[in-house]
This record gives structure tokens, C-alpha cells and sequence, in this order.
């Protein structure tokens, strides 16, 4: 026993390979059976099993009329062994997984309005695909949210497009949407149906902050410039839901994504714009680093696009099973 724990670090020094061969002898009972399991020779595991001794310094297996049998040196390995050869198989497998993005870490940001649609879509995917990614999430707007992934305290952001091109990153859309209109309950036009922009050129407008929230404010404001008109703006805000909420309170309209609908309020209606040009205007992407060494980032992406596509082909199926029924 004292033997064997003063040639723990010779034994350390070997390669597995020789511990997976004595554990498999002594398993087996037969030096035989053993070099047909592993799919070696013979002679070459006798060797093997001569270099494990002589680094242990001990003999640990011993040949016998019933076959091959362990010492009690051999007993005393016998446990380690094992345990070597499982921790290795793990951590093999726990550095494989890392690699492909199975195992690990990953701080996902986001803009407020991907909680309407796209996550709860999307997310309950990924975690039943991949259990073993730690999420870590954290709202931001665009802007904060580019920042933080050059900051490194992101691995990937949900951001409002359209971006501005830039080598540093790499973004890939997985949400298109409409512009609508966002009116109190009680305005004129609440109760019609589409509405062209220019209709409303008069009204005064709560809007995105342009310093925070570039991308929808510049579309917002380009759709309006389309339409012949300058926005009169009372009241700017960051986050989509601050926008309805201030609609609700009186203080003008809004220009939003199409899922804010799923922000259900009786005091704000959701109107469809005429203008073509409201229509697939908005984009949703996944944003990061253009050499990010996180895997799990691609799996997200991967299986956000399977998601989004496999709820496409079942909207479509729905639409044309509806008009096949009109």
C-alpha cells in the first residue's frame, strides 16, 4: 500500500493508456481476452503492463492456473485507476461538448420588445437543445447592448436593426417586422383600419431617442420623411413599452414594432400603416463579436433560425389553409 501511494507520481506520468489496459486485464482475468478487447497484440500488452509495474514499482497482476489475478497491490490500484480513466473520459468530453458549443456560458442581451415574440418562441428551443449552456441575461437598448459586447461583458445581443456596417461584428437578422401605429383609444382613428402616415403628419409624435435607440429612430423618422413630413415630437423614450405607455397617457402617437400588439392595454390601439414602406421595416438581430471564441453563440443562432423557419412554414400552412376555406 505505502508502495504504491510513494509511485503516485510516476504513475501520473503514464499514459492512460496503460491504466485502461491493466484495468482491462484485471477485468477480463486473461492477458488473452484483454489484447483481443483493446485490439492490441499480445506480447505489446505484456510490455505494456511490465512499464505500469515498473513505474509503480510494485507487481500488480500475477499469473495463475485460473488466469490472471491482482495483487493486493494491484487491488489497491485498482480503485484510482478507475477513477482516473472516468475523470478523463469526462473531462475529454467536457472539453469536446465546450468546443462545440454544448457546455459552457453564455450572456445573451436584449432590446425589450424581443421578450414580446422571439424569445418566448425561441428560447425554450434552445434550452431543451442545449440544457447544459448557462444563460445569462440581461435587457439593454441597442446601443447599450453594442457596447457591452465591446466591452466583453456580452457574448451576444438581440438589437434593433438596421445596424450600421462594421467589421468588428457580425450580426445575423432572425426577426423581420411592420411599423405600425400605436394611437390612444379614444383618437379618431382608432376605430378605422390602415392608415396612411400622412394622415397623422399633424399630430405630435412620442418618439425613440436617437442617441440610445438609433435604428428605430431612424427608420421611424425616414418613413415619416417618405411620407412628407417631420415628426413633431413631444416626448422621447428608449424602451418600446415606455413608448405605449406614454401614448396611453396622451402625450401623442408612436411608431412600433408589429409585436408590440402582444402589449396588451385598453387604453392604446395598434393600427397597420398604408405606406409600403412600413411594411418588413424593422429587423431583429443577433449581434456578436465578429471573432468570438463563444460556441455557444452559433448554436443560439442555429437554433433561433430552425425555430423562426419552422414557425413560418406553420404560419404559412395556417394562412393558406384559411384561405382555402374562404
Amino acid at each position: 500500500m505505502a508502495s504504491v501511494s510513494t509511485h503516485m507520481e510516476s504513475l501520473m506520468s503514464l499514459d492512460l493508456r496503460h491504466l485502461r489496459q491493466f484495468v482491462a486485464i484485471a477485468e477480463l482475468g486473461s492477458y488473452r481476452r484483454a489484447a483481443e478487447s483493446l485490439h492490441i497484440a499480445q506480447p505489446a500488452l505484456s510490455v505494456s503492463i511490465q512499464k505500469l509495474e515498473h513505474a509503480v514499482g510494485v507487481q500488480l497482476l500475477e499469473r495463475g492456473a485460473r488466469g490472471v489475478a491482482l495483487t493486493a497491490a494491484g487491488e489497491a490500484l485498482m480503485g484510482d485507476a478507475r477513477r482516473a480513466l472516468f475523470h478523463a473520459d469526462q473531462a475529454r468530453r467536457a472539453a469536446r461538448r465546450v468546443a462545440l458549443g454544448e457546455l459552457g456560458r453564455l450572456r445573451l442581451g436584449f432590446v425589450g420588445s424581443a421578450t414580446y415574440m422571439l424569445l418566448p418562441r425561441c428560447l425554450p428551443a434552445f434550452r431543451e437543445r442545449y440544457p447544459d449552456v448557462q444563460l445569462e441575461l440581461r435587457e439593454d437598448s441597442t446601443t447599450g447592448l453594442v457596447a457591452s459586447l465591446r466591452a466583453n461583458e456580452l457574448d451576444a445581443g438581440l438589437v434593433r436593426g438596421p445596424l450600421a456596417d462594421d467589421p468588428a461584428l457580425a450580426s445575423w437578422v432572425v426577426e423581420r417586422d411592420d411599423l405600425i401605429l400605436a394611437l390612444p383609444a379614444g383618437h379618431p382613428l382608432a376605430s378605422g383600419d390602415t392608415i396612411p402616415l400622412q394622415q397623422v403628419r399633424s399630430e405630435s409624435f412620442v418618439m425613440y431617442a436617437p442617441a440610445k435607440v438609433p435604428g428605430l429612430h431612424g427608420v421611424a423618422t425616414a418613413l415619416c420623411a417618405k411620407a412628407g413630413f417631420s415628426p413633431r415630437v413631444s416626448q422621447e423614450a428608449i424602451q418600446v413599452q415606455t413608448l405605449v405607455s406614454l401614448v396611453a397617457s396622451g402625450l401623442g402617437l408612436a411608431l412600433v414594432p408589429g409585436v408590440t400588439r402582444a402589449y396588451s392595454t385598453p387604453h392604446v390601439v395598434f393600427r397597420p400603416i398604408a405606406d409600403a414602406d412600413a411594411r418588413g421595416a424593422l429587423s431583429l438581430s443577433l449581434v456578436t463579436l465578429s471573432d468570438t471564441p463563444c460556441m455557444p453563440v452559433l448554436r443560439l443562432r442555429d437554433s433561433i433560425l430552425q425555430t423562426q423557419q419552422a414557425a413560418a412554414g406553420q404560419e404559412d400552412w395556417a394562412s393558406a389553409a384559411w384561405r382555402c376555406a374562404g
